[in-house]
């Protein structure tokens, strides 16, 4: 069976990322990983372990140097015109800071009406934009406004809504709650399950945060510097961690939670 997935000793860096000696400094190491359809991925580890860059190869807005990478069986790399945007509509990401992922210029029904125009080569109609909105449980009274007149939690809904809005395969969700207040945090994620599970979706969720990882993905993969350390089911790799840095994260995420709960 293949995977939806599939990432092989793939090997990434920036331009003009090289040593003092010049040697390539590589921001994505070895990397190896299958994702299976409708399946919930959660990928943790420090900031600058290549978390967001290693999604962005696997869709292919970031092109790898060495290994390989396939999605539905096929190396992205070979997917040019109108094959690139089936895979742009295929695979879809949720940004961390939804101010940022949104044009200010532009109304949240635009916002809603352009990756349809982009992708599915049509203009949406009412039907559909009002659909969309309210899937994420958003009024239509919204959609003639700005980002700039919305909470962080409307917006970042917005931002769910527009990349649902070309029905993908794979949703890709950024840490997609650490801009928000705590307030809204929950309410949002739960949204992302319930929307997994009505429409069928694979996820995987970049994240810092072991809980909510924990609660959300029956996977797990680990990074670190680059590379992955660890990956396997989420309860059998958090109940016993085979890597020092994934027991390391463990301890300081149950030392975060005990303050948590001491302040509350």
């Amino acid at each position: 069976m293949t995977s939806l997935v599939e990432v092989s000793n793939m090997f990434f860096h920036y331009p003009r990322a090289r040593t003092k000696d010049g040697e390539i400094n590589w921001t994505l190491q070895d990397i190896s990983l299958k994702i299976e359809a409708k399946s919930t991925v959660g990928i943790v580890g420090e900031s600058g372990s290549g978390k967001s860059t290693l999604i962005r190869v696997m869709c292919a807005l970031l092109h790898h140097q060495q290994g390989n990478v396939s999605f539905n069986g096929q190396d992205v790399s070979q997917y040019h015109g109108d094959k690139a945007n089936e895979l742009r509509r295929e695979n879809q990401i949720v940004f961390q800071n939804p101010r940022r992922s949104l044009d200010p210029r532009m109304t949240i029904r635009r916002s809603l009406s352009e990756p349809i125009r982009a992708l599915h080569g049509r203009n949406p109609d009412d039907a559909e934009i009002i659909a969309n909105i309210e899937r994420v449980g958003l009024g239509t009274e919204v959609l003639s406004r700005f980002p700039h007149q919305l909470s962080g939690g409307q917006l970042q809904r917005v931002g769910i809504a527009r990349s649902l809005s070309v029905k993908p395969t794979i949703l890709y969700a950024d840490e997609p709650v650490s801009a928000l207040d705590v307030s809204v945090q929950a309410q949002v994620l739960n949204l992302m399950m319930d929307l997994r599970d009505e429409l069928g979706l694979t996820l995987v969720m970049v994240s810092h945060d072991l809980g909510v990882v924990s609660r959300m993905c029956e996977q797990i993969i680990v990074m670190r510097h680059g590379r992955i350390v660890e990956a396997g089911q989420t309860e059998s790799v958090l109940s016993n961690p085979q890597s020092d840095y994934t027991a390391a994260l463990l301890k300081a995420a149950r030392a975060a939670s005990l303050e948590r709960e001491s302040q509350g």
